[in-house]
């Protein structure tokens, strides 16, 4: 199971041989970019996309032509997603949370659902050579069922792909919701990816999982002093930080999942 680092500063690429996550966005503003050492994947940032305009602004030609070229030079990647449609209900409805505003798409979670398989779909058509992932969206247990059907429609067996991503359940991965989620898909024979998975899920279903990733080292560095000899206000920009609380989160989970999690 790989455990990516999530991080906003795509030079970091440059500096670990960890295996990173990051935004496409961060990369397609980039003037120039720089080969990756280590193994990376891209995210096609879709929260944001959804949050802030309530539908996506670019193309999947678009995002195809970002994705090839960060391919080209940055190096391959392990997998990108694609322009999924997260299901949380803020995300549907609109409003706000924690100081985040959220348009709203106004769509049901079946909509959300068919767009993300046709999307992925469009993309395969548009890029077979590049590692684009399905994803699974929904909010309850039938609902991620439902989709998984949507897929075998399709004619896009899940249990054949190398990964597939498990959208939807990071404001509730610790819940006994999202663990009975991640059981019966991973019981399917779905090699799953958790998008931002905290410590406490991954203690719960790590070990179910393929990969996921993780931007907690951000926040929980912020409410914390930096580390000694570094003379930023906090270290929730700093790679240094984000490398030793890998390490801990991955020393602190039960035994039995450690040689899951090891990169």
């Amino acid at each position: 199971m790989r455990f990516y680092l999530t991080t906003h500063k795509r030079h970091w690429v440059r500096l670990t041989d960890k295996p990173l996550f990051l935004k496409s966005e961060h990369f397609v503003t980039a003037v120039k970019l720089g080969p990756a050492q280590g193994p990376y994947a891209v995210d096609s940032g879709g929260f944001s996309e959804l949050q802030r305009h309530g539908c996506w602004t670019r193309s999947a030609r678009q995002y195809v032509d970002d994705l090839r070229r960060i391919w080209e030079w940055v190096g391959p990647f392990d997998w990108a997603a694609p322009q999924d449609w997260m299901c949380e209900p803020i995300m549907i409805r609109g409003g706000t949370v924690g100081g985040q505003h959220f348009v709203g798409t106004r769509l049901s979670i079946a909509e959300h659902q068919r767009r993300t398989v046709a999307n992925y779909l469009e993309l395969r058509e548009l890029a077979p050579d590049l590692p684009i992932v399905p994803v699974l969206q929904g909010w309850d247990l039938p609902d991620y069922e439902r989709c998984v059907a949507l897929y075998e429609r399709a004619g896009i067996d899940l249990t054949r792909e190398p990964t597939v991503g498990l959208g939807s359940v990071c404001r509730r991965q610790a819940t006994r919701e999202a663990a009975a989620i991640v059981t019966t898909l991973a019981g399917y024979g779905i090699r799953l990816h958790g998008f931002g998975f905290k410590t406490l899920g991954l203690a719960k279903v790590g070990h179910l999982m393929a990969s996921a990733d993780s931007a907690a080292w951000s926040s929980h560095a912020r409410r914390r002093p930096p580390l000694p000899g570094h003379t930023h206000k906090n270290c929730a920009n700093c790679i240094d930080y984000a490398l030793t609380w890998r390490d801990r989160v991955l020393r602190g989970l039960p035994s039995q999942n450690q040689p899951i999690l090891a990169p």
